[in-house]
């Protein structure tokens, strides 16, 4: 068990480089990122036309390692390793054994049998490592890596170009990531993002994320790449109804509630909270996630109730943003399970309410699986 996690107010090692362009900073997770660079809805565009490159550094790493690593994993997340094999990338869940509720959404990196990558959400990174090392057998070995490395979305239909250029391998199937060597070091180059936009993840040692950086914006630059903030990763991201931890999901809610259940391996003998979600799907959820859209100028924002017309309260909005794609309001919402999925309801914006369609996401249609 070993721990290297940052501090709060931590700074990625680009951070210098984003000062330099301009960004405007928040605090993401405990670190201080970039919020935006030349603007939101012209990032969000830049990525949904040609590429954009996202610093997302801040995103946790705990890498399980020795003997029984990835039978340790198995039979602890939701998903199950079975399902793909060494060299593939799986979404899956790290539930409370108790209750079900989801303490974080990760990506898993199967390496092989004695070697898996963990990217947990920053804010639970330390959450994560400190469940699975507490329950770690003997040779198995949880390490935090949360600060040793740079991690760089670089996103869209021209990535692949982008990326050629700087001489990384590139078109190998989604949900399948290679390594290779750029400038004396390892770069792991996955083909996953959370844009819904054909695009790459690069994760890399600290010490070579400014010259990779450097490298993706000049090879980018024929093809008008922008340096984009999170600001523009989450209009993306609700855009394809991808949720976000500690908005759309969280510790009181399930799979079953967040429709997630394609993420369980609900065969597999053993997982933190099988009893709990597998009972809950057998007696059936009581809250269910859904995608909304205006049908006239409103924006919904978390937390603004969700009502059948006129009166009957349904639940909340989890998320909600201007699309830049459709230009008009979309969101999440969590609402009561037997309320029809296209029903029409009224949201209370600021005292107003606003009448939205409930919508199976994603919004739009993207290329995030075309080969």
């Amino acid at each position: 068990m070993h721990a290297t996690s940052p501090t709060p107010g931590s700074r990625s090692p680009l951070h210098d480089r984003h000062e330099g362009l301009g960004a405007k900073f928040a605090e993401f997770g405990g670190w201080d990122m970039p919020l935006q660079y030349s603007g939101i809805v012209e990032e969000h565009n830049a990525v949904r036309s040609a590429v954009g490159i996202f610093d997302v550094s801040h995103l946790g790493k705990v890498l399980v390692q020795g003997p029984g690593a990835a039978a340790f994993v198995n039979a602890t997340l939701s998903n199950d390793l079975g399902r793909i094999g060494p060299g593939r990338a799986q979404y899956t869940l790290c539930l409370d054994p108790e209750t079900g509720g989801i303490i974080d959404d990760i990506f898993s990196y199967y390496r092989d049998d004695e070697h898996v990558l963990l990217v947990p959400n920053a804010a639970n990174n330390a959450e994560v490592f400190a469940r699975l090392a507490a329950a770690a057998p003997e040779g198995v070995e949880v390490i935090d890596q949360h600060a040793d490395h740079v991690v760089l979305a670089v996103q869209g239909t021209r990535s692949d170009d982008v990326l050629a250029k700087v001489g990384l391998p590139v078109g190998h199937d989604y949900l399948t990531f290679v390594e290779a060597e750029h400038d004396g070091h390892t770069v792991i180059v996955c083909r996953t993002g959370y844009t819904g936009e054909r695009g790459y993840e690069l994760i890399a040692p600290s010490a070579a994320g400014p010259a990779l950086w450097d490298a993706v914006l000049e090879a980018g630059a024929e093809h008008g790449i922008l340096p984009c903030g999170l600001g523009a990763r989450d209009t993306l991201r609700t855009e394809m109804g991808y949720p976000l931890h500690g908005q759309d999901i969280g510790p009181t809610v399930t799979p079953n509630e967040a429709r997630l259940g394609w993420a369980v391996g609900w065969k597999k003998p053993e997982f933190w909270g099988r009893d709990a979600v597998l009972a809950e799907k057998e007696r059936g959820a009581r809250r269910k996630l859904v995608g909304l859209v205006a049908t006239g100028r409103a924006i919904p924002r978390p937390h603004m109730s969700v009502s059948l017309i006129p009166d009957v309260l349904l639940g909340e909005v989890t998320s909600g943003t201007f699309s830049p794609s459709l230009k008009q309001g979309i969101g999440m919402a969590l609402v009561a399970t037997a309320v029809a999925d296209d029903a029409e309801v009224g949201v209370d914006v600021r005292g107003r309410r606003e009448v939205f369609k409930i919508v199976k996401p994603p919004f739009v249609d993207t290329s995030v699986r075309e080969s």
